[in-house]
């Protein structure tokens, strides 16, 4: 139960007088309260070097099951042909781990991807990952000349030419073409072009600003809050806001994270919801005489910035130009996609930017005119 929860096993004090001894020993108690051979053979009378409750035999109980887990999938794959995917990342002691997903066709004719081993190791050198990658396939019974896809991300130790995992791989089996992840391929796509231009990488780098002034402190966080919900009650007052189940759920800023181009769309959404207590937040921190007075600075440099047409102008665009690419990035790590559907996707979309470009000015700058005059923020006159 508890490797299925993904639960940890282990206690911070397994010691017989500690209150909480972890996971597996107090599950173990548990059970033994309801049965009275598990209490009186394993914790009464079992001698302390039998009781089989020592991480050695935990460790080797969950081995046992990962074996018949990966047996399993090697008999679900049979003697089809398979493709691989690969990725490492560093885990929380610094070690390097690798994950190795296997993709096939089973016998009813379904598309399936398994997650096989996740091993450690030493370096990310394109050798190295190509001797663990064949030692896991050997150790379940898998050929890499029936490799004949390969999956990975666009760095250049698994991509390379002439040295990377690819062609190292293609070089003993040359049926195993290789793809770039396209939802990877779409992330480096846009924060490249993003990068390209100033003007949204400038709004990036301040709206991580001022997430990060006004999210500082729980207090300052509970006001936001606090300023969300009074916002939605006036506009669900006056008939801005339509009621019902799940909807106008109060919640926090979010930030934008470094590898997931998704997150960057969710932060804008949750900017532009609570874009009003932001600012109340703001202005409440810039006169406050209780705070640091380089609390007070930066909340003061965050307020000049967000209320600005340029910054909403920014922040509107991006929403509309996001909104269209966050539906392809879904669709892409959609594991039943095949690759004609994804270039239909990548087609559709580029389709709507199109149309954004032609016919979205007039629109977008309506909007932008009626959030600014909602907010209070100087309109700039364009005729100038």
């Amino acid at each position: 139960w508890l490797t299925f929860q993904g639960c940890p096993f282990r206690g911070h004090d397994e010691s017989p007088g500690s209150l909480n001894r972890g996971n597996f020993l107090e599950m173990l108690k548990l059970l033994a309260s309801y049965n009275k051979e598990v209490n009186e053979v394993v914790l009464e009378n079992a001698p302390k070097n039998a009781k089989y409750t020592s991480p050695d035999v935990q460790k080797e109980i969950l081995s046992i099951l990962a074996q018949k887990v990966q047996k399993s999938i090697r008999e679900e794959i049979g003697n089809s042909k398979f493709c691989i995917m690969v990725d490492e990342a560093r885990d929380e002691s610094k070690k390097e781990q690798m994950a190795i997903v296997l993709r096939f066709v089973n016998k009813e004719g379904l598309i399936k991807e398994r997650f096989l081993d996740l091993i450690h190791v030493s370096d990310t050198t394109a050798l190295t990952l190509k001797e663990s990658i064949c030692a896991v396939l050997s150790a379940n019974g898998l050929s890499i000349q029936d490799i004949r896809g390969q999956g990975y991300d666009g760095a250049t130790n698994m991509r390379g030419e002439w040295n990377g995992l690819k062609a190292l791989i293609l070089n003993e089996c040359s049926y195993a073409y290789y793809i770039h992840c396209m939802a990877h391929q779409l992330q480096l796509a846009l924060v490249a072009t993003s990068r390209e231009v100033h003007e949204v990488h400038n709004f990036f780098q301040h709206a991580n600003f001022i997430i990060n002034v006004v999210s500082a402190s729980p207090k300052r966080n509970d006001e936001l809050l606090a300023n969300q919900a009074e916002e939605i009650a006036r506009e669900i007052e006056l008939g801005e806001l339509d009621t019902g189940r799940g909807a106008n759920q109060i919640s926090s800023l979010q930030r934008p994270g470094d590898t997931r181009w998704s997150s960057h769309y969710r932060s804008i959404l949750s900017l532009k919801k609570m874009f009003g207590a932001t600012v109340s937040v703001l202005r409440s921190i810039a006169n406050d005489r209780s705070v640091s007075k380089y609390s007070r600075g930066d909340a003061s440099g965050a307020l000049r910035i967000i209320v600005t047409f340029d910054f909403v102008f920014i922040l509107l665009l991006m929403e509309k130009i996001m909104k269209i690419t966050d539906v392809l990035c879904e669709t892409l790590q959609n594991k039943n996609i095949d690759i004609l559907n994804a270039m239909d996707s990548v087609s559709t979309t580029k389709v709507l930017l199109g149309e954004l470009r032609n016919n979205g000015w007039e629109p977008l700058l309506e909007e932008v005119k009626l959030f600014c005059g909602k907010h209070d923020i100087d309109i700039l006159d364009l005729s100038k």
